[in-house]
């Protein structure tokens, strides 16, 4: 007896996108309004399926961020973060997600497009926390990308892809207490970066001047992982939990 005929799954894949910014000193995500079914009306990452058989993924996502958002910042930095296809997270079939991350400096007020009603910058923590709930498994993704930044801002100059070509220290500072959530004492905070070697440079002899003395400004070095890393400070959350477990 013959056996049947081999007919490959029908699998749909998707790209989302974390896109990450800091709006007056807070970390926020871009979310979008669904105008279609499923989950209609409902807060989601910005994302789409891939257009045809020949565009590649990293193309998706640019034509993503561009197209749905309406958001043409010129200096984004845009990686992989993972890739999501539970089978029951999409209720249109099996549907596979390569998800991105996104991140530029002070982007401005988006614009919805395509099947998007609606688009407005949401503070992490509101996502994190569970009081905005998003559609399909994006709260997930939303919050492996947070992570994924906070982490990498440990061990890579991640952080200068929040700021402006140019930055004072201060600034800087600014992104990790906004990205980690924390609270950070300036002079151990400017210690570190010194150390870190090629982390960044002075931008010549420029200052910049808010409120008190004029600020030295820097720039991104070539270095693009640090030695020391800036190691994220353990939460009072984490410090009671090993007390206990000590006592």
């Amino acid at each position: 007896m013959e056996a049947d005929a081999w007919s490959p799954p029908s699998v749909l894949l998707t790209v989302d996108l974390v896109i990450l910014t800091l709006r007056e000193g807070r970390l926020c995500v871009l979310l979008v309004e669904r105008g279609e079914e499923p989950f209609r009306g409902m807060p989601a990452l910005p994302g789409g399926f891939l257009n045809h058989d020949r565009e590649e993924i990293l193309d998706a996502a640019h034509r993503e961020l561009s197209e749905e958002t309406a958001l043409t910042a010129g200096r984004v930095h845009l990686e992989q973060l993972g890739t999501y296809g539970d089978s029951g997270r999409d209720p249109r079939g099996r549907v596979v997600s390569v998800a991105h991350l996104a991140i530029a400096p002070r982007l401005p007020d988006p614009v919805a497009g395509t099947d998007a009603t609606d688009a407005a910058w949401v503070p992490a923590e509101a996502i994190l926390s569970g009081e905005v709930k998003l559609a399909f498994d994006h709260r997930r993704i939303a919050t492996d990308g947070i992570e994924q930044a906070r982490t990498k801002l440990e061990f890579s100059a991640l952080a200068t892809a929040f700021c402006r070509e140019t930055f004072s220290i201060a600034e800087l500072q600014q992104v990790y207490e906004a990205v980690w959530g924390t609270e950070l004492d300036t002079r151990n905070f400017y210690r570190k970066v010194q150390a870190a070697k090629g982390f960044i440079i002075p931008a010549g002899s420029d200052r910049r001047t808010t409120g008190g003395r004029p600020a030295r400004l820097y720039r991104a070095g070539s270095k693009t992982m640090l030695f020391p890393p800036l190691i994220r400070p353990a939460s009072s959350t984490t410090k009671e939990t090993t007390r206990g477990e000590e006592e």
